[in-house]
């Protein structure tokens, strides 16, 4: 079998505030892994543990392995400007280094932008303001059931949402709106993601987000994924780059649907399988739910032993994160914030790598293992 490299990336689990958190407005001292270690009273997952993936939080073994595998370990830093969310630390992995902040909207969109954006659609908006998702759809939602108005909304990040009931608004119409949302999103206001947020009723008077929500993000620069081509993604990575250089697979969207693409992609003949696993991040971090984000880490931990099990010794592994997502501090945003790493198999000797600067370290310990010659980011092995 021929070389292959598997990166996964545990969507929020940041490992510690970073240098310029400051900057990007976080709460003090964001420290996501290590703050949902100690709400819980520790994390059973032996795995995350003795590979020094959660070392920012507990001690690790003196001889780190993930599994069989030998691993090395430790922090990176971001350094890429253009925010603290997924775009942006996958970008940044695959070689991506964006100098400039995407805009934000903490006092809502520019009205010139809402109403052209109403004028394309047809029909008004709700909202229009920075919001938690589940909870403008239970201020919101029956007001867009009574007027079919499409609930528009952004966060921290730079992002335009729009919510809509499935049986108000058909799934692949609120798709259409978020193209439309795109097309007009052009500098000054080019935001980074337009996401749909499809919702439907929860059975007992409320509404619930469903698992049908699409990113459409800006045209990423030339990557590494352009480079591999033919790279089997995992959940919203190929969204993050709009598609390109990855094959057509089926949109997974929870952490049990990851798994099964997962080991289907591993069957198969990927030389670069790129997996991200969001539960930690969308279920439990922003919603301040730290026992329900150590419960999430435990469960994954199960299943990675099965996939580390099934590696061959040519197979290199890499563990990261895109960015933090406390769920301990008062905000339910994302923090910036340095993300772990773990790096085994093919042959990797134990070690500890300390805090590394840049996440295009990430493509670049891949394209070394693939033999790929790529410029960006210092490769760790």
């Amino acid at each position: 079998m021929p070389r292959r490299a598997i990166v996964i990336v545990l969507d929020g689990c940041g490992a510690g505030a970073a240098p310029d958190a400051e900057d990007f407005g976080d709460d003090a001292g964001s420290d996501t892994l290590r703050h949902v270690w100690q709400a819980a009273g520790g994390i059973d997952a032996p795995l995350l543990i003795q590979s020094g993936y959660l070392a920012s939080a507990a001690p690790i073994g003196s001889s780190p392995k993930l599994g069989r595998f030998p691993s090395r370990y430790g922090r990176l830093q971001e350094l890429s400007r253009g925010g603290k969310d997924s775009v942006t630390g996958h970008w940044e992995m695959m070689g991506i280094v964006v100098d400039e902040p995407f805009p934000t909207y903490p006092d809502g969109f520019p009205i010139a932008l809402i109403k052209a954006f109403e004028r394309r659609i047809g029909t008004q908006t709700l909202g229009n303001r920075p919001a938690s998702g589940t909870a403008i759809i239970a201020e919101l939602g029956q007001s867009h059931v009574d007027t079919g108005f499409p609930i528009v909304y952004t966060s921290a990040d730079s992002v335009f949402q729009i919510a809509c009931h499935e049986k108000v608004v058909p799934v692949e119409t609120l798709y259409d709106f978020c193209r439309i949302a795109r097309e007009l999103c052009v500098a000054p206001n080019h935001v980074q993601r337009v996401i749909a947020r499809p919702f439907d009723d929860d059975g007992g008077g409320g509404f619930v987000r469903t698992e049908r929500r699409k990113d459409f993000p800006l045209k990423p620069p030339r990557n590494l994924v352009d480079v591999v081509g033919n790279v089997h993604g995992i959940g919203v990575v190929p969204e993050l780059f709009g598609g390109r250089g990855f094959r057509a697979v089926r949109r997974t969207q929870s952490n049990a649907e990851h798994e099964v693409a997962l080991r289907e992609a591993l069957a198969g003949d990927a030389r670069f399988v790129f997996a991200n696993f969001e539960d930690f991040d969308m279920l439990y971090g922003h919603r301040n739910d730290p026992l329900g984000f150590a419960k999430c880490l435990e469960q994954f931990d199960r299943f990675l032993l099965t996939i580390v099990e099934s590696l061959t010794d040519e197979d290199l592994i890499i563990l990261t994160a895109d960015h933090g997502n406390d769920p301990t501090t008062p905000s339910t945003d994302h923090s910036r914030e340095y993300v772990p790493v773990v790096v085994a198999g093919a042959g990797q000797a134990a070690g500890s790598l300390g805090d590394v600067a840049g996440m295009a370290s990430i493509g670049a310990t891949v394209a070394a293992h693939l033999g790929i010659e790529w410029k960006a980011g210092r490769s760790l092995i």
